[in-house]
């Protein structure tokens, strides 16, 4: 496993390509403090990077921006060590994240869940193009804060945009505004403590969309379901899931579960160390 560190705030590049062996690698992992890069091997013949920063989390003022491209043909899982920790902060804190994925390329996004303290303001952004025959996975979620410390849904800030290209054409606009200005989270998130999207688009995953999207439509939700979830078609191919739940855990699982196919692609399984 490899650290790359260097030193003006929180900036990230990372570049894949796919070599002559049919192996994917990282060819570039340039990181500034406070955001670090950690690229571990694995078994399959995708590349795998990691993200986490110094002192475990984002605190007030931090900004992180991110480019990752994957070249044609390649693979890459970009994932996180750990929750996005957001402390209480006056000024905010920001995310940002784009990618560029060639033709025949794969990007898996799986981070772990964003995590906002009691006081925090975030705000998070994520673009990502795709060129003809390309793909992606993306799961994007957070939760309700430190429930066990009493913090439910305290923090100020929750913001998140996701956009989507693919072949030039918008397949996904998505945004998540969950403000405490605008009214009592706990009461307006009720029993729920886990939001959660999922994005699946790309020629490579269109036959694993219409299955995940067939195993949502075939649940059938019961009164005051502790998991709930619904999809939807994207006009470029693949889906958007919207999951509510109750705990990491679960959530987790039923993410694991719907993405069942992602592990043969990678050729190896990102979640047997995590659930």
């Amino acid at each position: 496993m490899t650290s790359v560190v260097c030193s003006a705030p929180g900036r990230g590049e990372v570049d894949v390509r796919r070599g002559p062996d049919g192996r994917s690698r990282v060819i570039r992992a340039y990181a500034t403090s406070p955001l670090r890069l950690l690229t571990p091997t694995n078994h399959g013949a995708a590349a795998w990077v990691y993200t986490s920063s110094y002192g475990g989390g984002l605190v007030d003022g931090d900004a992180v921006s991110m480019d990752v491209a994957v070249g044609d043909g390649a693979a890459a899982l970009v994932s996180t060590q750990a929750s996005t920790k957001v402390y209480r902060s006056t000024r905010g804190t920001e995310s940002r994240l784009q990618a560029h994925v060639a033709g025949g390329g794969l990007l898996v996004l799986i981070p772990d869940p964003v995590v906002c303290f009691s006081g925090a303001r975030y705000r998070q952004s994520q673009a990502v193009r795709l060129d003809d025959g390309a793909a992606l996975v993306l799961v994007d979620w957070v939760t309700s804060g430190r429930r066990a410390s009493g913090e439910r849904w305290q923090f100020e800030e929750y913001v998140a945009h996701t956009a989507v290209t693919v072949g030039g054409r918008r397949a996904l606009h998505d945004a998540v505004s969950l403000r405490a200005a605008h009214g009592d989270l706990r009461r307006r998130m009720g029993r729920f403590d886990v939001l959660a999207l999922v994005v699946l688009a790309g020629a490579q995953c269109e036959e694993a969309a219409r299955d995940v999207r067939a195993r949502v439509e075939d649940r059938l939700p019961s009164r005051r379901a502790d998991l709930l979830m619904s999809a939807a078609l994207l006009r470029t191919g693949g889906c958007a899931l919207r999951i509510a739940g109750r705990s990491v855990e679960q959530v987790g699982q039923a993410i694991e579960g719907l993405l069942d196919f992602v592990p043969p692609l990678l050729g190896d399984n990102p979640w047997s160390r995590k659930w």
